[in-house]
């Protein structure tokens, strides 16, 4: 006799779940220190105008979320530019280091 669990619906609702609450917040964090760092202005108004940005891009990350055909794909599309965008900041760091 086996037995096999019965798939869970529940797991893949709480993944997209977790992934709209932190990957968002990885998103929009990361897009908020790549716009700061590669705005011409002066830092507190390029700080000012990247937080008010984000509150769009927060609520963007998580409708992708939920709209994304698979799991794979909503968190994929969430850390894959938080990434480039984290990378970005850094070089602009890294060339604002060297000038």
């Amino acid at each position: 006799m086996t037995f096999e669990m019965p798939p869970l619906p529940a797991l893949p609702v709480l993944s997209r779940l977790l992934a709209a609450i932190f990957g968002g917040y990885l998103l929009a964090s990361s897009a908020i220190v790549a716009s700061a760092m590669l705005a011409p202005d002066h830092r507190a108004s390029a700080v000012m105008a990247s937080s008010l940005l984000s509150y769009a891009i927060y609520t963007a990350a998580v409708i992708w979320t939920f709209a994304a055909r698979t799991t794979r794909a909503a968190w994929l599309g969430l850390l894959a530019p938080a990434a480039l965008l984290l990378m970005l900041a850094g070089l602009a760091w890294a060339a604002r280091g060297l000038a």
